[in-house]
C-alpha cells in the first residue's frame, strides 16, 4: 500500500464548528493564510461576522446539534478536516463546590465533539487526508478535586476522539487502504490561541499513520 503524499493546508476545506471565540477567529486567519477554505459556524449573525471579515464562509448551526452538523455536513461535498471548538471553563470550590448546573454548563463542549464527529465521519474517511482535532487540557492527566466536572468532560472528549481514530484505522484496514484519516487530541495547559491556529494548519505537516490517536501537548 502507497501512503498518500501530504501536501498541507493549501486548498483544505475546514469545518471549525463553534468557531465564535478568539481561538475560532485565530484559527481562521491562519488557516485561510495558507490557503485553507474555512467553513465557521456559530449561533447567531453577529458573533459569526469577525470570522466572515477574516474570509471564513459562515453557517448559523449548532455545533452540539446532531441534526444541524449533519444537515451542513450534506451541504458540503468535500470535507477535509472538522475542529469542535465549543468550551468554557467553570469549577472552583473542591469537590463539594462541583454543582450540576456547572456541569451542564461544561458538557456541551463533550456534545459537540460527539454532534460534529458523527455528522462529519464519512467526509473526514472519504478525504485523501482527513483530519479530527479537539481541544483538551492537561488537567485530565492530574484532575483536581476543584476542577472535577471540567477534567470530566474534557477526558470524555479525548475517549471519544479516540474511538474516532479507531474507527478511521479500522475502516482502513478493512478496506486494505492506507490510513488517510486521523484524528487527534491538543492538550494545553492555558490555550494559546495562535500555537492553537499554527498546530491546526499544521495537520497536514504530519502522515495520518504518525497522527492518528495521538494526544499532543501544545505547550
Amino acid at each position: 500500500m502507497t501512503t498518500p503524499k501530504i501536501e498541507g493546508a493549501q486548498g483544505r476545506v475546514v469545518v471549525l464548528a463553534g468557531a465564535t471565540s478568539a481561538a475560532g477567529l485565530a484559527a481562521t486567519r491562519a488557516l485561510r493564510d495558507a490557503g485553507a477554505r474555512v467553513i465557521a459556524t456559530g449561533r447567531t449573525d453577529e458573533r459569526l461576522r469577525p470570522l466572515a471579515e477574516a474570509g471564513a464562509e459562515t453557517e448559523l448551526a449548532d455545533a452540539t446539534s446532531l441534526a444541524e452538523m449533519t444537515a451542513l455536513a450534506s451541504r458540503l461535498e468535500t470535507v477535509d478536516a472538522v475542529v469542535p471548538l465549543v468550551g468554557g471553563w467553570r469549577g472552583g470550590g473542591g469537590l463539594a463546590g462541583q454543582t450540576d448546573d456547572d456541569f451542564a454548563a461544561l458538557l456541551p463542549a463533550l456534545v459537540a465533539v460527539q454532534a460534529t464527529s458523527r455528522a462529519f465521519d464519512a467526509h473526514l474517511r472519504a478525504s485523501a487526508a482527513g483530519r479530527f482535532a479537539v481541544v483538551s487540557s492537561t488537567v485530565v492527566a492530574r484532575p483536581l478535586a476543584g476542577g472535577a466536572n471540567y477534567a470530566a468532560v474534557k477526558a470524555a472528549s479525548e475517549a471519544w476522539t479516540r474511538a474516532v481514530a479507531q474507527g478511521f484505522s479500522k475502516a482502513a484496514r478493512e478496506a486494505d487502504e492506507p490510513l488517510r484519516a486521523a484524528a487527534v487530541v491538543f492538550r494545553a495547559k492555558a490555550l494559546d490561541h495562535d500555537v492553537l491556529a499554527a498546530r491546526l494548519v499544521g495537520l497536514w505537516d504530519t502522515d495520518a499513520a504518525d497522527l492518528n490517536d495521538r494526544v499532543l501537548d501544545l505547550g
